[in-house]
């Protein structure tokens, strides 16, 4: 776990030189980040009722979402299931739903690093693939470049994140002011190939250096989303094409 806490000190730091430290006020304090947010109808939710790593399996929820976890402690849990559409192939509708934990800091310039523990992963269903469901090991360091809380009328308590790209991840709301969260270590074996990993990382240090928005989003192939996912296609195609002996 070494190269992950490095790497994503690297990140912070790249960030750091692109912005000032900021001063975390209202925006972000209207209620703590600590506890259990979820987007849209709360089905995605972290927690035993999602993800079983023991045999790298799930619990289907009846739509798609996603959902955060933060603990006092700086742990973190991450679920998420989507479907990513194919325009030149209407019919093949990829499915992914991925789980993963680990540690996160505050940075002082406003961005949140958060570094897998390694025993994350995800399932894929595509119909028109040779392989049409597999299971594959999922993690990387995740930079938030910005995130606020403010208040829903009806909802209450919304938090907001931006990723590395500078895109707003669906608005997630609070369920539990106390973290739904599987335990805090590693609850899989995982063959991690440290070359690939290296070879990956490396590539996401490049494209933090060449900034954010647009170029960063060509770089890595990301789309807007349609309107049954909301999950960039290229993060299934980046962080999540690798053979099962990657991290």
């Amino acid at each position: 776990m070494k190269l992950s806490s490095a790497f994503a000190l690297l990140l912070a730091s790249l960030v750091q030189v692109q912005g000032q430290d900021i001063v975390l006020n209202a925006a972000h304090n209207s209620t703590a980040i600590t506890g259990t947010w979820a987007s849209g109808y709360g089905k995605v939710v972290t927690g035993s009722g999602f993800a079983t790593p023991a045999n790298a399996s799930f619990t289907y929820p009846d739509v798609t979402g996603v959902s955060y976890s933060f603990s006092e402690d700086m742990y973190y849990e991450i679920a998420r299931y989507r479907f990513n559409s194919n325009a030149s192939q209407p019919n093949c509708i990829t499915g992914v739903m991925s789980w993963c934990h680990g540690q996160y800091t505050l940075e002082s310039n406003g961005t949140i690093v958060l570094t897998p523990l390694g025993d994350g992963y995800q399932q894929v269903q595509d119909p028109c693939a040779a392989e049409s469901n597999f299971v594959e090991n999922f993690n990387y360091t995740e930079l938030i470049t910005k995130w606020t809380i403010d208040q829903d009328v009806t909802r209450g308590y919304r938090l907001r994140l931006w990723d590395y790209a500078g895109s707003p991840l669906p608005p997630q709301y609070l369920l539990s002011t106390t973290p739904n969260m599987l335990p805090k270590t590693s609850l899989r074996e995982v063959a991690i190939d440290p070359d690939s990993l290296v070879t990956q990382r490396k590539r996401e240090i490049n494209i933090a250096r060449r900034g954010t928005g647009e170029h960063a989003r060509r770089e890595l192939g990301f789309r807007e989303p349609d309107a049954e996912s909301w999950v960039k296609t290229a993060l299934n195609k980046i962080f999540g094409s690798s053979s099962s002996d990657r991290d």
